[in-house]
């Protein structure tokens, strides 16, 4: 296998765990709009409805990846990365707002329109992580999007369990970001110049990201801890 076969499988590789790690929140998105539906109208909704989430996510990352290519937004598409990296780590929203839907179309709706509302970061990500390969966004989507409606259950089950994937997605998208960053065109050739500087850049990334979210996720549970003593 040549180079660049193993640059396409890799990135390939990259998008598909990106989307897996970011698509936890999608997952309880369909499952809550279509659980007050029949056993055989939930399978319609949930593949009807990430059927149209798909499209419209491969839509919106195609334009992301042309939106690339302007002058400095890959530098800030990779800064909002790194923000999107830390609240992976810290973020807790439980989607109480989202509806259970009593119809077919009604939670097919409900499925694309908050799954749009919720997809900017995998739209980022796999678009920062394609870097400009169509094909890479198309086939990564197809791919990833299978697993999540069939084993969002189990995915979600594994990352509660083994707390530490959701590290190791942290620092993928740190890399991501950290990538983005250094191939904006306005000051890449600093980092082509001193290519030890490049990976300082995304070695500092990374850590910057895992230390924050891992000393943000410590005191979120000595506040819950505090506040369960306090009550007893």
């Amino acid at each position: 296998m040549n180079t660049a076969m193993w640059e396409f499988v890799l990135s390939l590789l990259n998008i598909v765990f990106l989307d897996l790690i970011l698509a936890g929140d999608n997952a309880i998105v369909i499952g809550l709009a279509a659980r007050n539906l029949q056993a055989d109208m939930q399978k319609k909704a949930v593949l009807l409805g990430t059927a149209g989430a798909v499209v419209l996510r491969i839509i919106a990352t195609i334009l992301v990846v042309w939106l690339l290519k302007i002058p400095w937004l890959l530098l800030l598409g990779g800064l909002l990365l790194i923000v999107i990296a830390y609240k992976l780590l810290t973020d807790n929203s439980s989607h109480n707002d989202i509806r259970s839907e009593g119809s077919l179309w009604t939670a097919v709706r409900t499925i694309i329109v908050a799954d749009a509302a919720m997809g900017l970061d995998n739209v980022i990500a796999v678009a920062g992580a394609a870097k400009h390969n169509i094909s890479l966004v198309i086939l990564g989507l197809l791919i990833s999007v299978p697993i999540v409606v069939w084993g969002s259950t189990l995915f979600i089950k594994l990352i509660n369990k083994y707390p530490w994937i959701i590290y190791i997605g942290s620092a993928v998208l740190g890399y991501t970001a950290s990538s983005m960053i250094a191939e904006e065109s306005g000051i890449k050739f600093f980092f082509r110049v001193h290519p030890v500087l490049h990976y300082l850049f995304i070695g500092m990334v990374i850590a910057a990201i895992l230390a924050a979210g891992h000393w943000k996720r410590r005191k979120g549970q000595q506040n819950t801890t505090n506040s369960g003593t306090t009550q007893c």
